[in-house]
């Protein structure tokens, strides 16, 4: 199996099976954006005590990149300080940019092949760029 036809797995896996899609009834911190451009809308939920993501869940519509980039993510920062989320979303920037960069959830590098195709960054950073926004919201709360 090539490379390609295993990332492609990995985002078709994220997008049909989701990790944590949903809503909290506790959460501290709510973003919704979207992408006017191809349609695609995410809300994101995030508990944060002490400085720490403890849960992130989103809800949304979208394309598989966009969907699956949202399943990642949220998998990707719980347990993470938010220094270290925000960190792992400029990594994510880099990556869509092209530079080679390690993710510790691994699955986020078989979105690595979204920088060919300029019209899909957008797709694959807008929850990235949530998570951006949720942090700033958290801090400003803390």
């Amino acid at each position: 199996m090539q490379l390609d036809d295993l990332y492609r797995r990995v985002i078709m896996d994220h997008y049909k099976n989701p990790r944590n899609r949903g809503t909290f009834d506790n959460q501290n911190v709510t973003i919704d954006l979207n992408n006017p451009t191809c349609g695609d809308k995410i809300q994101l939920q995030m508990q944060v005590e002490d400085g720490k993501v403890q849960a992130a869940k989103f809800t949304g519509e979208g394309c598989s990149i966009s969907m699956s980039s949202a399943s990642m993510m949220t998998d990707a920062v719980k347990g993470k300080t938010l220094e270290e989320a925000l960190e792992m979303a400029e990594k994510f920037s880099g990556l869509m940019k092209g530079e080679p960069v390690e993710f510790e959830y691994e699955d986020i590098e078989a979105l690595s092949g979204v920088n060919k195709f300029p019209a899909r960054i957008k797709c694959a950073t807008l929850a990235w760029n949530a998570l951006r926004k949720g942090i700033d919201q958290a801090k400003q709360s803390e």
